[in-house]
């Protein structure tokens, strides 16, 4: 029977992944300097704070692999199920539950504050390109997202075959974020492509908390979050509200900070949840606005 791959197996893989990445990333801003665009595709600061931000990520994500392989040891401990994964039959049921759970995932985390504060790094680039992809928060494990994930080991599969397929999804999601990629006729339907995502990243109001797939885009159309760029009108990239900064600490900690401020600041223990479970950009009211908005009675 097939064995796993080892851990010395997935840093080799990881590393040759990253020279893959660093050698597109190159050829992206070759071929941006050749080509005829009505706007700049790179900002060379904002590259350079992109990786910057790639490597502290990756660096924490290595810290924090205890802190991971615990909770996903213990849920595949206590399996419902043991599915061999190396059939196609697991293999397919593993990529679409993935893919299921990664679309909620994202989804939760444009809408849940507390996970918004992680991913909103990931959409502070104000140009679409290949080192945009792996601009990528620092706190992402320390702030819970893994848990997402969890249910899927607990049915029954392998916690290396999971790792694998979101590094094949991540794989793929790297070269959606691009200006260059062409339309791709009816598979839009089903994948999704650069164009989708070039939307998904867009901070005009009509693209906001969009096309939230992997791999795939039929769950944003099952679940009404697909959307096409809008007509005649040019796509903006960045934190809608936000200065741009090509500070790294700024990038990765400043959703965190602005969050605590907004926690500080709102009165009582509900209020103060309520700055952390509910969508960025709103704020709960201060108890003395809320006095101040409640209708008057007259007096008998």
């Amino acid at each position: 029977m097939p064995t796993l791959p080892t851990f010395s197996d997935h840093s080799s893989l990881r590393l040759t992944v990253l020279g893959l990445a660093l050698g597109f990333m190159l050829l992206e801003y070759l071929l941006s300097r050749l080509a005829s665009h009505d706007h700049e595709t790179h900002d060379l600061k904002e590259s350079a704070a992109s990786l910057v931000l790639a490597v502290g990520q990756n660096l924490l994500r290595g810290l924090e692999a205890g802190l991971v392989a615990l909770p996903f040891a213990l849920a595949y401990e206590h399996r419902l199920f043991d599915f061999d994964t190396f059939t196609v039959t697991a293999l397919l049921a593993l990529f679409i539950l993935t893919e299921f759970v990664y679309y909620w995932h994202h989804r939760a985390s444009h809408r849940v504050r507390w996970l918004w504060a992680t991913h909103a790094v990931h959409h502070s680039a104000t140009k679409l390109n290949f080192t945009a992809a792996i601009r990528l928060g620092w706190t992402g494990n320390i702030s819970g997202h893994f848990v997402f994930f969890l249910p899927i080991v607990w049915l029954g599969f392998n916690p290396f075959a999971l790792i694998g397929m979101l590094g094949i999804n991540l794989l793929y999601q790297f070269f959606l974020h691009t200006e260059f990629g062409p339309r791709l006729g009816p598979l839009e339907w089903v994948l999704n492509t650069p164009t989708h995502h070039r939307v998904h990243h867009a901070c005009n109001r009509d693209c906001l908390d969009k096309n939230y797939g992997g791999m795939l885009i039929v769950f944003d159309r099952l679940f009404g979050t697909f959307t096409e760029a809008p007509a005649g009108e040019p796509l903006r990239y960045g934190l809608v509200g936000v200065r741009p900064s090509n500070n790294p600490l700024s990038i990765a900690l400043g959703e965190w900070g602005r969050m605590i401020r907004d926690v500080r600041q709102a009165d009582g223990l509900g209020a103060k949840l309520a700055v952390i479970l509910a969508p960025p950009g709103s704020k709960p009211k201060r108890r003395e606005e809320a006095r101040l908005d409640r209708p008057v009675t007259e007096k008998r």
